[in-house]
């Protein structure tokens, strides 16, 4: 599985942007929890943590399509760096907030400037991706290893940051986020060789979720969205309900790791089945694959059912960025692939929601009923709307 990713870094200037951008992005999977460890440290509130966070991520959600149309428009290096300092200066004014005891007030309002100063990385690395290998085959070999690089991250950064917070200081996990987001993501706009050139202005118009095919995909990830953030709740919750909270760590590690290993034999193969084949058969496999999560109460069988059940998770999110930048034009590209993360971000939110009522009213296990529920609804999504998925080149 591993040759087909060897030639990917051949390209000059490629393992510079990869690093970087790897590193600019960990904080994704870090800042959300980050930030609960320490406002709960320091406020005794998980309902002030978890509402500030909550600040965070749909402020994100909101913002990302901004911030990746002014990549577009004027391109990454100019948006990037003054971005990425404000993002630090509000991070840094969220903590200060927190320590000195200001109003809460103070908490989400500097929260939801955290949120919207907070860049997609993926999508500029992507972008950068595109720019070098679009209409290649290697393209698809690009994005699974994009696809796998988020997994790892997603199964490291949550752990390191709660260590840091609870081993070292409620602080600790904050800071170390902040030094990847503003070392790499700086080291990444520095690096204009590989940059996507900016289009000229007559051909800059248009967004790109006016797209059939966009908004439809935007309308799946919400609910793939809605399944990983339920998913993420009630796993915890399940743990406890089991006597075993500390195992909920280990569960959704294996979810994310089936997606990992997935994502790596996906990006080794060549297909012949069309991307709109490829995404919506991606989707029901997902649906399929949370059934027996829905039916189980034994902790080992649950690790084994949410890796299987991450197997394709991989695939689609791999497919649903290579649809992306085929129906999207290139001068719309970064805007277009943030729709993805808004689309993600605002489903997790929904979800993490849904799942903690549906958790406190009926129990973990009976919870788990509507991870699976969403899963159907991305897969009638992607059934119903499919004629909009249809590609304008031979890969379609």
């Amino acid at each position: 599985m591993v040759g087909p990713y060897r030639g990917l870094f051949s390209t000059p200037g490629v393992k510079g942007f990869v690093i970087a951008g790897f590193f600019g992005r960990m904080p994704m999977s870090m800042l959300g929890i980050g930030v609960v460890l320490l406002i709960e440290a320091l406020t005794d509130s998980y309902a002030t943590a978890g509402a500030v966070a909550a600040t965070v991520s749909v402020s994100f959600a909101v913002a990302a399509p901004l911030s990746g149309r002014l990549v577009d428009r004027f391109g990454q290096a100019r948006i990037v760096i003054p971005l990425t300092l404000a993002h630090g200066a509000t991070l840094t004014g969220l903590m200060l907030c927190a320590e000195f005891g200001a109003p809460r007030w103070t908490l989400f309002a500097t929260g939801v400037a955290v949120g919207a100063t907070a860049l997609s990385l993926g999508s500029l690395v992507r972008a950068r991706w595109s720019h070098l290998l679009g209409g290649t085959a290697r393209l698809h070999t690009a994005f699974s290893f994009e696809s796998v690089a988020d997994e790892v991250i997603f199964v490291a950064g949550p752990a390191l940051v709660t260590a840091l917070a609870t081993m070292i200081n409620p602080y600790a996990g904050l800071i170390v986020a902040l030094t990847c987001t503003i070392v790499g993501t700086i080291a990444f706009g520095l690096q204009r060789g590989t940059e996507p050139p900016v289009r000229p202005r007559e051909e800059r118009s248009g967004t790109p979720i006016t797209i059939p095919g966009v908004a439809l995909m935007s309308c799946a990830f919400l609910a793939m969205g809605a399944v990983f953030g339920s998913v993420d709740l009630v796993t915890v919750a399940f743990a406890e309900e089991q006597g075993v909270k500390p195992a909920a760590g280990l569960l959704l590690a294996s979810f994310a790791g089936g997606s990992l290993v997935s994502g790596l034999w996906y990006g080794a193969r060549q297909w012949t089945v069309s991307l709109r084949g490829r995404f919506i058969g991606s989707l029901a496999v997902f649906a399929v694959g949370l059934t027996p999560i829905t039916l189980i109460d034994d902790v080992r069988v649950m690790a084994g059912a949410l890796f299987l059940a991450g197997l394709a998770i991989s695939p689609t999110v791999i497919t649903g960025y290579s649809l992306t930048e085929q129906l999207v034009p290139a001068h719309l590209l970064t805007e277009g692939m943030a729709w993805i993360s808004t689309s993600v971000g605002f489903g997790v939110a929904i979800g993490a929601w849904a799942g903690g009522r549906l958790t406190d009213a009926f129990g973990a296990s009976n919870a788990y009923g509507f991870s699976f529920v969403c899963a159907l609804l991305a897969v009638a999504i992607g059934v119903g709307g499919s004629a909009w998925l249809r590609t304008p080149v031979a890969q379609q």
